[in-house]
Protein backbone atom coordinates (compact mmCIF):
# COMPACT_ATOMS: atom_id res chain seq x y z
CA UNK A 1 0.00 0.00 0.00
CA UNK A 2 2.79 2.42 0.88
CA UNK A 3 4.53 1.68 -2.41
CA UNK A 4 1.33 2.63 -4.29
CA UNK A 5 1.13 5.94 -2.43
CA UNK A 6 4.77 6.69 -3.28
CA UNK A 7 4.15 5.94 -6.96
CA UNK A 8 1.10 8.19 -7.03
CA UNK A 9 3.03 11.02 -5.37
CA UNK A 10 5.89 10.57 -7.85
CA UNK A 11 3.53 10.64 -10.84
CA UNK A 12 1.71 13.74 -9.58
CA UNK A 13 5.03 15.49 -8.93
CA UNK A 14 6.33 14.59 -12.39
CA UNK A 15 3.11 15.79 -14.05
CA UNK A 16 3.27 19.08 -12.13
CA UNK A 17 6.90 19.65 -13.09
CA UNK A 18 6.17 18.86 -16.73
CA UNK A 19 3.20 21.25 -16.72
CA UNK A 20 5.31 24.01 -15.18
CA UNK A 21 8.05 23.56 -17.78
CA UNK A 22 5.55 23.68 -20.64
CA UNK A 23 3.89 26.76 -19.18
CA UNK A 24 7.19 28.61 -18.77
CA UNK A 25 8.48 27.63 -22.21
CA UNK A 26 5.26 28.49 -23.98
CA UNK A 27 4.58 27.97 -27.66
CA UNK A 28 3.74 31.50 -28.79
CA UNK A 29 7.10 32.60 -30.10
CA UNK A 30 7.72 36.29 -30.66
CA UNK A 31 4.85 38.61 -31.57
CA UNK A 32 4.83 40.13 -35.04
CA UNK A 33 6.92 43.27 -35.42
CA UNK A 34 5.09 44.65 -38.47
CA UNK A 35 1.50 45.53 -39.23
CA UNK A 36 -0.96 46.55 -36.57
CA UNK A 37 -2.73 49.90 -36.20
CA UNK A 38 -1.95 52.85 -38.42
CA UNK A 39 -3.19 56.39 -38.44
CA UNK A 40 -5.80 57.12 -41.11
CA UNK A 41 -5.63 60.22 -43.26
CA UNK A 42 -7.56 61.77 -46.14
CA UNK A 43 -9.70 59.32 -48.18
CA UNK A 44 -9.07 56.48 -45.71
CA UNK A 45 -11.36 58.21 -43.21
CA UNK A 46 -14.52 57.53 -45.24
Amino acid sequence: MLQLVRRVIAIVTFAGALGAVLRVRGTGGTPPQTGGWRELSGPDLR
